[in-house]
This record gives structure tokens, C-alpha cells and sequence, in this order.
């Protein structure tokens, strides 16, 4: 029997979430009161497509398995999960997260793809099962990238938890359980401190937005996509690892070369921001960019999956 995925809201990550779902074989159904949005919905589909058939398509799976309905309560019928996608504004979140609560069958789970909020603040308003709720945050482009953060609230058991992780596996995504709730969760977190200084390298002339992409694409990227951060720098000790790496470099975590605190996005650097990503771009529409990306990281996946830890006869490991 196949498997239903409801998705609120489809913009660029609901979109992504029913990309996914599609290709993995599910039925899905959405829900966006915005006027065009099934259209949009399906021109996204199609472009991501083909990716996704590079990556190889589920048993069933196809572009039909979509439909759009006219309510939030249509929607939520015969779901076997919810994927919430609109706008990050709390109060709005709240609002949509009661109603589904309310509409949808009390073992259902539903999973909000917010990048900032705490479960328990979305939980706050829903009445009926309110730890069924829970953080459950992707990365752009969903179809592609597996990462999904979960994390649950104060109302929220461990069942629950385990049953989400179970479905978002079914998804082909790999779940980081999160264990303690906090503003940004974890990826968001690390991203946002780059992000930052990234602004201020913009803001204070030492690099272009090119040249900023540049050190991280052809250096610390390309060990990161493998190895993330402590590995790699675990290495970065040689054979004493990274006990020997803090006692070498650890001091210099004392000297003033992050600024971490945001700069102030004046007129003048949100043009250099935009100017540079517009060279960048070099004329090309965000839909061409989107599929060289895509390429470039279904083959990057095909790859670096046969170093993953389970290819090393490392099972249970993240």
C-alpha cells in the first residue's frame, strides 16, 4: 500500500518536499491557497525531474501520484505524514500547525520544515495532539539533499520521535535527531555564523562575493562535504589527532578574526551582496542554475556515498 505525503504551503521547500516524495514512490497531496501555485508546483516538479531519474525513481514513482485540493482539511485526509512549509512567521505557523492539528488523524505526524522555530513554541496553540508537532527541517534542494532535522517539543515522547524517523527514512532522507531544542536547530546555526562573516569580509572590502565562494568551493567545501568539521580538523593533528590540533591551534581561538555579531545590511553592501551574486549568475536564469547545481550534486552523491559510514560496515552511525 503506498504511502501519503500532505504538503502545506508550496514554495521552494514544500516544492522540494513533493519532488521528493514523488520520486520515492509516495502519493502526494497539497495545499496552497496562493493563486498558481499548482502550476508552479508542477513546472518545479518537471525541472527537478530528471535529476531525480539520474538518481534513480522508486518502484511506481511519477509525476501523476500529485493532486491539489481546495482545503486544509481535504488535504490532511488519509495522510501518513504532514510537511507544514509557510512563511517563517510564528504566529502564522501556529495558526496553520492548530488547524492541522485539529483536521488530521491523532496518529498522524506533522512536521514543520521551519529553519529557526522551537517545537514547543509551534505546539503552543494545538489542542488535540500537540507532540505530535515537531521541527522537522530539510535543505534546499529537499529532492536532493538527504538531511532533515527532527526535534520535539515538550509535549513530544520518544515513540513519537522514533516514528518520525522512521517515515522520513521511508522519504530516503537521513534524520539527525536533535536532542535539545534550540533556536536554529544545528546546520542553520553553522551556517548563519559563516553567513555573517561572510558579510563582513563584503562590508569591510577584503573579498567579493566570487572570491568568498571560492575558498569555500575549492577548499574547506570539499572536505566538509565528506567530513564535516571536527573530522576534518581531527586530522589536522596528524597522528595525535585532535587533542594535538587544540593544544597547536587552540589559541587562536582567542584572536580576533571572527566577528560574529551581523554587520548592518546598509544600502551599500546589500548592492555589492546582489551585484556580486548577479556576476556570479552571469546572466543565467535561477531555473538553469537550479539543474547545473542538481547535477553537479547527484554526482557529488553518487560519490560520496561510498565513503558514508554504513559503506565502511558502520551501521547506526550518523
Amino acid at each position: 500500500m503506498s504511502q501519503q505525503l500532505t504538503v502545506i504551503g508550496t514554495g521552494v521547500i514544500g516544492n522540494g518536499w513533493i519532488a521528493r516524495a514523488l520520486a520515492r514512490g509516495w502519493d502526494v497531496v497539497a495545499f496552497d491557497p496562493a493563486e498558481g501555485a499548482e502550476a508552479r508546483t508542477r513546472a518545479f516538479v518537471d525541472n527537478a525531474w530528471g535529476s531525480l531519474e539520474k538518481q534513480g525513481l522508486a518502484e511506481g514513482a511519477s509525476p501523476e501520484r500529485l493532486r491539489f485540493v481546495a482545503s486544509l482539511e481535504a488535504a490532511v485526509d488519509g495522510a501518513d505524514l504532514i510537511q507544514e512549509n509557510v512563511p517563517e512567521r510564528l504566529e502564522l505557523k501556529c495558526e496553520i500547525l492548530a488547524a492541522l492539528d485539529a483536521a488530521a488523524a491523532p496518529e498522524t505526524i506533522i512536521g514543520s520544515s521551519t529553519s529557526g522555530f522551537k517545537p514547543t513554541d509551534l505546539q503552543r496553540d494545538c489542542a488535540k495532539v500537540p507532540g505530535r508537532v515537531i521541527v522537522a527541517h530539510p535543505f534546499n534542494p529537499v529532492y536532493l539533499l538527504p538531511l532533515v532535522e527532527l526535534v520535539g517539543g515538550e509535549a513530544t515522547t520518544s515513540a513519537t520521535t522514533d516514528t518520525a524517523q522512521a517515515l522520513y527514512q521511508g522519504l530516503a532522507m537521513r534524520p539527525l535527531v536533535v536532542k535539545r531544542e534550540i533556536e536554529g536547530h544545528i546546520a542553520d546555526r553553522l551556517m548563519e555564523a559563516l553567513w555573517r562573516e561572510a558579510l563582513h569580509l563584503v562590508n569591510d572590502g577584503v573579498a567579493t562575493t566570487e572570491e568568498i565562494d571560492a575558498a569555500v568551493v575549492y577548499g574547506c567545501g570539499l572536505r566538509w562535504s565528506l567530513m564535516g568539521t571536527f573530522l576534518t580538523f581531527h586530522l589536522a593533528g596528524g597522528e595525535q589527532g585532535m587533542r594535538h590540533m587544540l593544544e597547536q591551534f587552540g589559541p587562536a581561538l582567542k584572536l580576533p578574526w571572527t566577528k560574529l555579531e551581523a554587520p548592518e545590511l546598509t544600502d551599500e553592501l546589500i548592492d555589492k551582496v546582489v551585484e556580486g551574486c548577479e556576476y556570479q549568475a552571469a546572466g543565467r536564469p535561477v531555473a538553469e542554475l537550479d539543474r547545473r547545481r542538481d547535477d553537479f550534486l547527484v554526482e557529488l552523491l553518487g560519490l560520496v556515498q561510498k565513503y558514508w559510514p554504513e559503506a565502511e560496515g558502520l551501521e547506526g552511525r550518523i
